[in-house]
Parts: structure tokens; sequence; C-alpha cells
């Protein structure tokens, strides 16, 4: 019975969340997967899975180039005259071409997009439970990766729908400014809008795509379950805590400036003879290796902050223990019954 008083009941407080946490555990991870021991074949391996969960993405470095050209306005606008010039002399030829290289590029780029959706569970796979393994994850996670191939392909189609339009409109209006050498206010500053709303669409798409891969592929790999419905989940965590998610994000950006430095730094110790190799497909990949498992075992040691349903490193629950039904062995009286 109640005295009276009202029932206190205990506040469930969030697990607390930090970006930096992971960093120790990433780490740590790295030297399991490749150092301990080293092992030359498993590199090879896991690399093979680790180039084709970024296949297409060229590691994730660019490096800047300077042309070191410097024309003339008059002479650039004449260079641009003849070419166009000799482009609407040619259009027999010019658009069966452009129009076989479109669809080579589209082709290719689908493809290319169906494997990376395939490795990235493979590389999951492999950081995920320590093993050097290509067959069984690509047989494994058939379903999971065929889901998340058309998610991204929709989201590429989404983003060409959204961006396209603003690229055309914007490289028209400059080319006819360019054209007439009229460049009035107006049509500046609606250039540079569009120009907004087209690096705030590249931004959204991005962020959606970073998502994707760092937070719902994890949850479809624990879940076995399709790209929409771990969306769906991962938006209710998003949700409940999207300051700690921003925060997820410029702490990104700080990881790939310091790696960046590193991979410089190495680059220029070895006189570019890193840089060479770093270039290489697949090679490159397998000398990057440790960045690369890093950075998927950070957001996997990220996620696993929001509870224990989230970590993909916790060994799998054992089965309950089964209980041997007790079998009746009474002695059978005259009337039916038992004892």
């Amino acid at each position: 019975m109640s005295d009276g008083n009202p029932v206190v009941r205990p506040v469930m407080t969030p697990p607390p969340v930090s970006v930096t946490q992971p960093v120790g555990p990433a780490i740590e991870r790295v030297k399991q997967l490749l150092f301990r021991p080293f092992d030359l074949g498993k590199w090879f391996v896991i690399g093979f899975c680790a180039w084709l969960a970024y296949l297409g993405e060229g590691g994730g470095f660019n490096f800047l180039r300077q042309s070191g050209y410097h024309k003339h306005a008059a002479e650039f606008r004449g260079a641009f005259d003849q070419a166009r010039t000799y482009v609407l002399d040619n259009l027999a030829w010019i658009v069966p071409v452009a129009v076989v290289a479109l669809v080579f590029a589209l082709i290719l780029g689908v493809v290319l997009l169906w494997l990376r959706s395939r490795g990235e569970f493979m590389f999951l796979h492999c950081v995920a439970h320590n093993r050097a393994e290509i067959a069984r994850p690509w047989k494994e996670f058939t379903h999971e990766g065929n889901s998340l191939f058309l998610f991204r392909l929709a989201l590429g189609a989404a983003a060409m729908v959204v961006m396209w339009p603003l690229v055309i409109f914007c490289g028209l209006k400059v080319y006819r400014m360019w054209v007439d050498n009229d460049w009035d206010v107006a049509g500046v500053l609606g250039c540079v809008g569009f120009g907004f709303a087209l690096m705030g669409a590249a931004i959204v798409f991005a962020i959606v795509g970073k998502l994707t891969s760092d937070f719902v592929v994890p949850i479809m790999f624990l879940r076995r379950q399709r790209c929409l419905e771990s969306w769906r989940e991962f938006g209710r965590v998003l949700a409940a805590r999207p300051g700690q998610f921003l925060l997820y994000f410029l702490f990104q950006i700080v990881l790939a400036i310091a790696i960046g430095i590193m991979v410089v730094a190495v680059v220029l110790v070895t006189c570019c003879i890193a840089g060479c190799l770093l270039v290489l497909p697949y090679l490159g990949t397998v000398l990057l290796l440790p960045v690369l498992i890093f950075r998927r075992s950070y957001s996997l040691c990220y996620l696993a902050q929001y509870g224990g349903e989230y970590d993909v490193f916790a060994p799998p629950s054992a089965p309950p223990p089964v209980v041997p039904v007790p079998v009746s062995t009474g002695v059978v009286h005259s009337d039916g019954g038992s004892i």
C-alpha cells in the first residue's frame, strides 16, 4: 500500500556518447587485424574487400594539381569559337559517339556501384569478425548488398534529377553572358544563387551517403534486413540525438585532415615513391589498409555507444540451454491414477 507519498520513478538517461572515445578502440582494432600477428596474405585478402568497398572513390584521397596555363580572354574565346564551329560541322558522327560513350559510362557506373555495395559488406565482415574471407561474405550478404545497391542507385538518380537542372541552367546563363559580353548584376547574382543551391544539394546527398555507409550498413549487417528498414531504425536514433551526429561530422573533418597530413608526410619522406604506389589500383588500397580499417572501425565503435544492440564487435549470444523434460515414472493404480 502507498503511504501517500508520490512514487519516484528512476529517470532513464541515455548512454553517454563521445566522438573521441572510439579513436582508441579503432586503433586497437587495426593492430589486431593487421599486426597481431602480421600476415601479408591477410593484408591482401582484406585489401581486396576494401578495394571493392571503396571502388570508384580513388582511395578517398585527392591531390590538387596546378595547370600552369594562363591565356588571354580573347585568345581563349577564339579557341572556343573554333571548337564550337568544328563540333557543329561534325555533328553527324560526334552525336552518336557521345551517346555511345554516355551509355557506356552509365553502365560502367552502375556495375561499379553494385560491386561497391557488395564489397562494403565483405569489408565490414572482415573488420567485425577479424577474418580474411571473400567467398563467404559475398554469398552470405547477397540480399543486403543488392538492397544497398538499389538504394544508392535511387539516391544517385534523385541527385541527378535535382542537380543537373541547376548545372545546366548555370552553364547556359554563364555561356550567354560570356558570348554577349553582358555581365549584368542580376544575371551574376542569379548564377551565384543557383550555385549555392547546387552546393547545398550536393552537401545533403553527401551526408545521406555518409550516414548510409557509416551507420545504416552496420545495422543491415546486424539485423540482416533491407536498407529502407535499417534507415527507419537509424532515423529514430538520429532524431533522438541530432547534435551528437553533428559533432560526429565535424570530428570526421578533423580526422580527414589528420590522416591527409600523415599520408602526405609519408609520401614526402619516401621521396614520392609511396605516392606512386598509392595511385595503383588495388595495391594502393592494400598500402592504405590501416587507414581504411581505422575509418571503418571508428564509425562502428561510435555506433556501439548507442547500445549493445548496435555493437557489431559483440560476440553472438549463446542459445538458451535446453532443459530436458522429466519423464513420469509413477506407479499406475487400477483406477488409472499414478504416483
